[in-house]
């Protein structure tokens, strides 16, 4: 009886540990870094920024590329660059934000470029406040289309968009300017959006 009892005992025991054992869940793959809108990547870097010059002003922003990224949403970019001025230390600095590592002395997340010498503004372009951009690129997008962006698109199918923001003297407010084409230079159409307001200004072909 004695030997039948601590042969049952053991196997309660053995049944109890054995439901006591913590299921292991099965580890979710890492998603893919997503590419962000203009609003959230100068966010970023003016965060940064304001710990280089307390004054710092939006000097301009534009897109970047990526060939390790393809089939980004238009209103998104997987890099973005934006050069910031500050009065008090007489210079401007270029910054950049990336999803990923890559090429071009791209780095993940935010990255201060070199510092430069500013005297003030120079030609149609000035600094503002961040807090004048206060329409996202996905929203300036939407307007575009509306202003002939969607035509243009049917004819060109496959082109690129971009986007540059800047302060330029025949406007209030900051715009930004939606590009068809890799850059300003190789477009042949482009819509101006008030990136305060979000009204459409003008297109340019």
């Amino acid at each position: 009886m004695r030997k039948l009892f601590f042969l049952l005992s053991g196997a309660l025991l053995l049944l109890t540990s054995c439901s006591d054992t913590p299921t292991v869940a099965k580890k979710e793959p890492e998603k893919p870094p997503e590419p962000i809108t203009g609003q959230s990547a100068i966010y970023k870097m003016f965060q940064v920024a304001r710990s280089w010059g307390p004054d710092v002003q939006v000097l301009k922003m534009n897109t970047i590329a990526l060939s390790d990224v393809p089939n980004v949403p238009p209103g998104k970019s997987a890099a973005w660059e934006a050069t910031f001025t500050s009065s008090s230390r007489n210079q401007l600095r270029s910054y950049t934000y990336c999803i990923i590592e890559a090429q071009g002395n791209l780095h993940k997340g935010v990255f201060g470029g070199l510092e430069e010498a500013w005297t003030g503004p120079h030609g149609e372009t000035s600094p503002f406040l961040m807090a004048a951009v206060k329409v996202d690129t996905d929203a300036a997008y939407e307007t575009a289309l509306k202003e002939g962006g969607a035509d243009y698109d049917k004819k060109n199918p496959g082109k690129p968009v971009t986007f540059l923001l800047e302060k330029i003297a025949k406007y209030p407010d900051p715009v930004w300017r939606v590009i068809w084409g890799e850059s300003v230079g190789t477009s042949n159409f482009s819509v101006y959006v008030d990136a305060s307001t979000g009204q459409f200004q003008e297109k340019l072909h």
